[in-house]
């Protein structure tokens, strides 16, 4: 490659050569500097005349700058980005910890949800901060502020996440902990939802008028086996026995793989479902569907439910209340229905049996009165 014709300038250390402008496709001077610098010569491009509108003035300027030190030379900003991707590599930010943690952990169950949560909530406060970095006061505020649009359930989940993304990075020595306790908001789990007969009825006439086949059968599965809505979102053609009436249920919540009964309600409702997919109730493209929230709430509108009703979860509990206020069905028989990994769980339901037993004890009584009164009405006909 040919050396282009150096031009010297009025200004000592400055020379310019004759180049091709990049943007006026005319010939454009390229201004350079030349200078001496902790006992080492240095030369560096100052600038175009028209990309740069850089003058013999402004490249002089700039040589004096790098002189006395007030900016870098070419080779200082080079070994200044070096040391920054240095640093960067070394620091552990929450957004690389959660990427190292599903790598470590991608067949965790709930993964999905997982990564829907982190990117909704805290991929924006907190992703480019070390946990080092975080205070007390920035998850008060997030705290308060989900809060205000979230159930303290989600709002718990998703703190209960950014702990375990902490933890993991402590845990496995990629960087340190916070120094303070996140604070969760208060939970109550012990919520029953329950609907009255005439909410049932217009519910079931709701079902039978919605054009939405999916969302409408989920609901009835819910209600006909109290199928928790993850279950129903990864239900597969192949884990249901239609001849020996059984469902198998994957991965269950606190539980490994285990099967319900296939009674002949939620029998009639899969008669009624297509087979599009491997999945029941497929999502898009066939495949697993993650989210159902605005088809179930629409068909919960329309039906007069109240608002702070929950589609599925709230039909899960209304089936366990209708078999627990029967009386016919005890504690341990409901707990395997439910797929409760504990009994304690099932006993938010021991009251409605109580008052089943009760009435039907009370029932007893009433016959044995009916009788006795019977009998003294025979006697008094006799005399």
């Amino acid at each position: 490659m040919a050396i282009k014709e150096r031009f010297k300038t009025n200004y000592p250390g400055v020379f310019y050569i004759i180049g091709q402008s990049l943007i006026k496709n005319k010939p454009e001077k390229i201004y350079y500097i030349r200078f001496r610098k902790d006992g080492r010569e240095t030369e560096e491009k100052a600038g175009r005349q028209f990309q740069d509108n850089m003058t013999p003035a402004k490249a002089n300027t700039l040589r004096a700058e790098k002189i006395n030190g007030t900016k870098l030379t070419n080779q200082g900003k080079r070994a200044e980005i070096e040391a920054i991707k240095e640093a960067e590599a070394g620091r552990w930010t929450i957004e690389r910890l959660w990427a190292e943690y599903k790598r470590c952990k991608s067949n965790l169950k709930g993964i999905i949800t997982d990564e829907n949560r982190y990117k909704l909530y805290l991929s924006a406060p907190f992703g480019d901060k070390q946990p080092s970095e975080l205070l007390s006061l920035n998850i008060h505020r997030l705290r308060i502020s989900l809060l205000k649009k979230k159930s303290p359930g989600t709002v718990k989940n998703v703190l209960e996440l950014l702990r375990r993304i902490l933890n993991f990075g402590k845990k496995n020595r990629l960087c340190e902990g916070i120094n303070f306790i996140i604070e969760m908001p208060e939970v109550d789990n012990e919520k029953t939802e329950d609907l009255s007969p005439e909410q049932l009825s217009s519910l079931l006439q709701t079902l039978d008028e919605s054009t939405d086949i999916i969302a409408s059968n989920m609901m009835r599965m819910a209600l006909f086996t109290g199928m928790r809505r993850g279950e129903l979102f990864k239900l597969q053609w192949d884990d249901i026995d239609f001849g020996r009436g059984f469902v198998f249920l994957r991965d269950p919540k606190g539980n490994k793989g285990q099967k319900i009964p296939l009674n002949d309600g939620a029998r009639q409702t899969l008669a009624m479902m297509p087979k599009t997919s491997t999945y029941v109730f497929p999502g898009k493209s066939g495949g697993q569907r993650v989210d159902i929230n605005k088809a179930v709430n629409k068909i919960k509108r329309a039906a007069g439910l109240p608002d702070d009703f929950r589609p599925l979860h709230g039909l899960r509990h209304t089936y366990a209340s209708m078999l627990a206020s029967s009386g016919k069905v005890d504690i341990y028989t409901l707990q395997k229905l439910m797929t409760h990994k504990s009994a304690a769980m099932t006993q938010r339901y021991a009251h409605l049996r109580d008052d089943a037993l009760k009435q039907a004890s009370d029932l007893a009584s009433d016959l044995i009165d009916q009788a006795f009164d019977i009998k003294i009405l025979a006697a008094e006909i006799e005399e």
